[in-house]
Order: C-alpha cells, then sequence, then structure tokens
C-alpha cells in the first residue's frame, strides 16, 4: 500500500524547485514507489568544494530537498504542511563527477513528526552519503 496521501507527477514535483535551490543544483525527481521516492544532482563545478570533490553541503541540500517533498507527499490535510526541524549526514565515500542519486524512505511518518533516511549513491551505486531527516507536521498560517 502506498504511503502518498497527495496525487502527484514527477514533471510538477520537478517544476516546484525550479527557481530555488533545487533548480540551481539541478536536483531532478526521477522515479517514484508505494514507499519510495528518487532523485538525482549532477556533480559539477557548481556544488564541489575547492579540492574537486561534490561538497558535503550539496548532499544536505539534495537529501533535505527529496526528504521536504516526501514528507510533504505523506501529509493528507490541506491545511498542513511540513517544515524541516533536524538534519545529519554523514558522508561516506568522496564524489568527483557523474550524477548522484538520492533515495528517501520513511523510518516513521507521524501526525506531528516525520522522519526520513535518505541514501545517496554514485554513479557505480557506492554509498556516498546517508542523512536522517526530520519534520514536523505543522497548520499552515
Amino acid at each position: 500500500m502506498a504511503i502518498w496521501k497527495k496525487e502527484f507527477t514527477l514533471e510538477a514535483i520537478n517544476s516546484f524547485g525550479t527557481n530555488c535551490m533545487p533548480g540551481y543544483l539541478d536536483i531532478e525527481f526521477t522515479e517514484y514507489g508505494d514507499d519510495y521516492i528518487m532523485a538525482t544532482m549532477p556533480v559539477k563545478p557548481q556544488n564541489k568544494q575547492p579540492m574537486g570533490l561534490l561538497h558535503g553541503g550539496a548532499s544536505v541540500v539534495l537529501a533535505e530537498t527529496i526528504g521536504s517533498v516526501a514528507g510533504l507527499l505523506c501529509v493528507e490535510s490541506t491545511n498542513k504542511t511540513t517544515v524541516g526541524v533536524e538534519i545529519n549526514a554523514n558522508h561516506l565515500k568522496a564524489v568527483r563527477s557523474g550524477i548522484v542519486t538520492a533515495t528517501a524512505r520513511p523510518v516513521r511518518i507521524g501526525r506531528n513528526i516525520q522522519v526520513w533516511n535518505i541514501e545517496i549513491r554514485d554513479e557505480a551505486g557506492d554509498l556516498s552519503c546517508v542523512s536522517r531527516f526530520t519534520l514536523a507536521v505543522v497548520d499552515i498560517k
């Protein structure tokens, strides 16, 4: 059974990020299933650190982007939204080029708190970053 409470298309999700951080980093939602959603981000000069590696902060932006979207899609009420409360990331393997792919899966989808696990992998499928992201479900004001 699918966890998603809102109907959506990948095209619609991708259009949300056009003129903000996800658009600037070329984050693109590519796939979803009953209990996961995936997005990619190219490794390019704008998101590398001076040593030529994917910047850890860019990985965190990817994790927070995919987790935020996933969380919002799991909120049934139209007068509720989600806001990030805490995010952590463990950078496990350097990435110098190519495309990284993030997969978000829920740890818990509660009425007031959601926790998401995000894995970021390089093109070889090697795990480069793991992140845990906590969202609060709040009233829209």
